[in-house]
Formats: C-alpha cells, sequence, structure tokens
C-alpha cells in the first residue's frame, strides 16, 4: 500500500505554483511604508488584534500579513499580546453581548494616543448580524473607532492601507 503512494508521488512529481513575481513597485512601496512608519512614529507600531466574534475570515487575511509576501514585521509593524504595550487594537467582528466588556476593558488597558481600527464588514456596520439580543452590532457601538476597513473579509494589503491612513489622521490632528 505505501509503495503504491511513494511510486504515486515519484511519478507526479512536485505540483505548486511558482512565487510570486515582487517587482520593484512593490518593493518601493514597502520601503515607502516603512519610513513613513518610522517617520510618523519614530519607532516600530504595536497592533493589538482582537477578535470581537467575528467567524475569522478576517483573521486569515490579518494573519496573511505577516506572511513573506507582505512581511509587516520587516515594515516596522508588530503585533503584541498585551493591550498595555499596543499602539492600535484591530478589532474584527460583530462585537458580540458576550465580548463586549472584554473589548471595553481592552479598549482601557490601551494607553493613549491609542487608535482603533474596525476591520471587516462586521466590525464596521454589524454586517450580516446586525444588533440583536446576541450582537451589539459594529464596534463603534462600544468604543470609539478611527477608521474602518470595508470588505467580507478585506485583502491584507487594505488592511495595511487602513492602518498607516489611521496613524496618518492620529499624526495630522
Amino acid at each position: 500500500m505505501i509503495w503504491r503512494v511513494v511510486k504515486q508521488i515519484v511519478k507526479t512529481g512536485i505540483q505548486t505554483e511558482p512565487a510570486p513575481d515582487i517587482g520593484s513597485q512593490t518593493l518601493a512601496e514597502a520601503a515607502r511604508i516603512q519610513t513613513d512608519v518610522l517617520a510618523i512614529l519614530g519607532r516600530a507600531l504595536a497592533i493589538r488584534q482582537v477578535d470581537a466574534g467575528s467567524c475569522n475570515g478576517c483573521e486569515l487575511e490579518i494573519n496573511a500579513l505577516t506572511n513573506p509576501y507582505y512581511n509587516i514585521e520587516g515594515l516596522g509593524i508588530r503585533f503584541v499580546a498585551s493591550p498595555r504595550h499596543a499602539d492600535l487594537l484591530l478589532v474584527t467582528g460583530p462585537v458580540s453581548r458576550n465580548m463586549a466588556t472584554a473589548l471595553r476593558r481592552t479598549y482601557d488597558a490601551t494607553p493613549e494616543p491609542r487608535l482603533v481600527v474596525a476591520v471587516g464588514d462586521c466590525a464596521c456596520d454589524g454586517g450580516i448580524f446586525g444588533e440583536s439580543y446576541a450582537s451589539c452590532g459594529r464596534v463603534a457601538n462600544v468604543i470609539p473607532v478611527d477608521l474602518t476597513v470595508p470588505g467580507c473579509p478585506p485583502p491584507p494589503i487594505d488592511i495595511l492601507r487602513g492602518i498607516l491612513s489611521a496613524v496618518r489622521r492620529r499624526i495630522s490632528s
């Protein structure tokens, strides 16, 4: 049995797609983003991601930001485990009634000047869940939101642009 599987693997060969071509435009944009983050903040941007009741679609896209293609760590943006170390809260999902208190506590534990970015349609306007006995709806119903990134789920590059827009707005105001 095992030999049949091994023969099939050898016969089929490697069946993967080639790595994406990272053009000079993408590298230039990455360098600009890194320069912007350091110029605006003078240090790395620390993000605390909070799932307030999502389906995890947005989390998959946020997780993609950490892969080698987007490489936000290399751009001076990192995720932290504690809101006490965060500059920005990245919140996904409609806020479930069970998560409302935890989200408020996380917001209160984040030092000033804090930023809040709501990611995904559910976080922006309640999405298909809206407000109900089990859901508070959008994030802005529970804590103040600085910027929303719509989409179901939004692509990683839109999330990154939203993060940078929130930081730029805070600095310019």
